[in-house]
């Protein structure tokens, strides 16, 4: 199984953020958010969908609606770096 086909198992099975994707994978976290994108693009074709869950300040709770799938750096509300990094998930599209 390639590092794609692995990564999308993973993925459908449940949310995870890119750094435990890159330590399951033993991947660079860089790589891991390139797969990512292919994967994103080429689920189109095969009925599914990435799902990014915002990341979250855990100081003042404010969620970030960027839609990206890295972690922010700081919370443009309180400036805090406790960040709960975006979780990624496939979904079947309805």
């Amino acid at each position: 199984m390639n590092q794609r086909e692995e990564l999308e198992r993973l993925l459908r099975r449940g949310p995870h953020s890119i750094r435990e994707l890159a330590q399951a994978l033993e991947l660079p976290v860089r790589s891991v958010t390139e797969h990512v994108e292919h994967l994103k693009r080429s689920l189109v074709h095969r009925n599914g969908r990435l799902l990014i869950h915002p990341a979250r300040c855990r100081r003042c709770g404010f969620i970030f609606t960027h839609g990206r799938a890295t972690r922010p750096g700081r919370c443009p509300r309180c400036h805090a770096t406790w960040i709960d990094p975006p979780r990624l998930e496939i979904v079947q599209r309805r």
